[in-house]
């Protein structure tokens, strides 16, 4: 699943929302996957001038026929090989699925080893906060052709239906969701006072937790996709990359939330992108009848 190499395509399309202000969405992923090194070709769902959490908000969403119309130019374009990987992340309209596809469909004839990542940023722990009809287009066509997903635990439970109270009952739930590797951040965790990411494979099983941060700006979910794919197109196997992605965001969240930013201050923090000082502790997670999965 891994590249590395100089040799390799490194480029990756990100395709999400885009605030002015703020770190989220595109602002978040691009800024990660660029400072680690990758090129990015970044498409816009939709345009904001900031995250909605912070109050009612303008919403420029293409037209279907101009983003599909975007989206076929790429398709074509002749730096179409530099691709390692797709990432999406917010939709604003069902149809941009479809689109979506049909871009990753090009992408992987082109580069048979290409990656998609597909983070469905549907909701949060107060529900979905996207249409249904978004939501459902994230499970029904862009989840079955991903290689990798990351939804959130809220997420996780709307898309299989399963309330998921336990770090045991997020991992039996990623196993039933369909990509063949999934991390599912916001876990329930083992730790009291804590939260964890679980990563989910054909042959692995592990949980990665720490610390509640209170009060955490928007945008973790979008840097943890990011870097986490990130580490991926490094050659970093997936327990390497569960452990440092989960570092990183952590630490970025704890010094974001130390200076009482409402954004995530991945400008001030870059460092912390490639050598987080932050330590997280990593299990094994045991599935009932099953044993362990290592």
């Amino acid at each position: 699943m891994a590249f590395a190499g100089d040799d390799q395509p490194r480029a990756v399309i990100v395709i999400s929302s885009h605030v002015v202000r703020g770190t989220v969405g595109n602002r978040a992923m691009v800024f990660a996957l660029e400072t680690l090194g990758f090129p990015v070709w970044a498409v816009p769902t939709v345009t904001l001038p900031w995250h909605p959490g912070h109050g009612p908000a303008t919403r420029i969403v293409p037209p279907a026929k101009e983003f599909a119309a975007l989206t076929k130019d790429l398709q074509g374009a002749r730096w179409l090989g530099e691709v390692a990987a797709v990432i999406s992340g917010y939709l604003a309209d069902a149809g941009q699925a479809e689109t979506v596809a049909a871009l990753v469909a090009a992408v992987k004839k082109k580069n048979p080893a290409a990656l998609y990542l597909c983070d469905p940023v549907i909701g949060d722990q107060g529900g979905l906060y996207v249409p249904e009809d978004v939501a459902a287009a994230q499970r029904d066509r862009l989840l079955p052709i991903a290689d990798i997903a990351t939804p959130n635990r809220y997420e996780l439970e709307w898309l299989t239906g399963v309330k998921l109270e336990t770090p045991d009952a997020v991992a039996d739930a990623a196993l039933d969701a369909g990509p063949p590797t999934m991390l599912v951040t916001s876990s329930p965790s083992f730790m009291s006072g804590g939260t964890g990411n679980i990563l989910i494979s054909a042959d692995t099983a592990l949980m990665a937790e720490h610390r509640v941060i209170k009060n955490p700006p928007n945008g973790p979910g979008d840097l943890t996709g990011a870097l986490f794919l990130a580490r991926l197109l490094d050659g970093q196997d997936l327990q390497s990359a569960l452990q440092s992605t989960t570092e990183s965001v952590f630490e970025i969240l704890a010094r974001t939330s130390k200076r009482g930013a409402d954004e995530l201050t991945l400008e001030t923090d870059a460092q912390s992108l490639s050598h987080p000082m932050a330590m997280v502790q990593t299990r094994f997670l045991t599935y009932p009848g099953g044993g362990r999965r290592a």
